[in-house]
C-alpha cells in the first residue's frame, strides 16, 4: 500500500490547496482525480472548477470520476501520486444508490484504498457540525460522507483538519476511535 492521507475541513478552509501541496511534495508524477462534473448552465461552479485548475501545475494529468473510483484507484501506476478532491462531491454523486449498493461500494473503495501501491491524498468536506438536515436526503448525504471519512482515517498514515486557515495533524495531535460495532 503507498502513502495514504485524508484531508478534511469545512468549505473554503483550504484543504485542496493543502492536498496540492502536499502531492507536490511528494515528488511523484501527480493525477489529480477530479469527482465533480462541470454543469454549462451553472457560471459560479464553472469559475470554482477553473480556480482550481488554475493552482495546478501543466505537467498534472487530470481525471475526471464522478463515480468509478475504485476502479481508477485500481489502475494507478506504484510511482505516482493520486490526488481525490473530493470526496463528499463522490458521495453527492452517488446518493441515489440504494444503502445494499451503498455499503458495497464503501466496501469496494475502502479494500481498494489498501491494495493501491500509489500514494494517495484524498479530500473530503465535514458537513455534520451543524444542524441536522431536515431533508432525509441531506441526512443520507451527511451520515454516508462522515461514516467514509471515519473508515478510510483508518487506514491513513496521516489525517488532518484544515480550519480557520490552520492545519492540524489529527495523527499526531489524536488517536483514532476503535472501529464501529456493526
Amino acid at each position: 500500500m503507498g502513502k495514504v492521507i485524508l484531508i478534511t475541513g469545512p468549505a473554503r478552509s483550504g484543504k485542496s490547496e493543502l492536498a496540492e501541496t502536499l502531492a507536490l511534495e511528494s515528488g511523484k508524477a501527480v493525477v489529480y482525480v477530479a469527482t465533480a462534473t462541470e454543469n454549462p448552465n451553472d457560471q459560479e461552479w464553472h469559475q470554482r472548477i477553473q480556480q482550481h485548475q488554475k493552482r495546478r501545475p501543466q505537467d498534472w494529468v487530470t481525471l475526471s470520476v464522478p463515480v468509478e473510483l475504485s476502479t481508477t484507484l485500481a489502475d494507478a501506476k506504484p510511482n505516482t501520486c493520486l490526488l481525490v478532491d473530493s470526496l463528499g462531491t463522490w458521495v453527492a454523486n452517488l446518493l441515489e444508490e440504494d444503502e445494499i449498493s451503498w455499503e458495497n461500494t464503501l466496501f469496494e473503495l475502502l479494500e481498494t484504498v489498501e491494495m493501491v501501491a500509489a500514494d494517495m491524498i484524498f479530500v473530503a468536506e465535514e458537513t455534520g457540525w451543524g444542524v441536522v438536515p431536515a431533508y432525509p436526503l441531506g441526512r443520507t448525504f451527511r451520515d454516508r460522507l462522515g461514516s467514509l471519512v471515519r473508515q478510510l482515517s483508518r487506514i491513513c498514515e496521516a489525517v488532518y483538519l484544515v480550519t480557520g486557515g490552520h492545519v492540524l495533524n489529527l495523527s499526531v495531535l489524536g488517536s483514532p476511535l476503535p472501529a464501529p460495532k456493526s
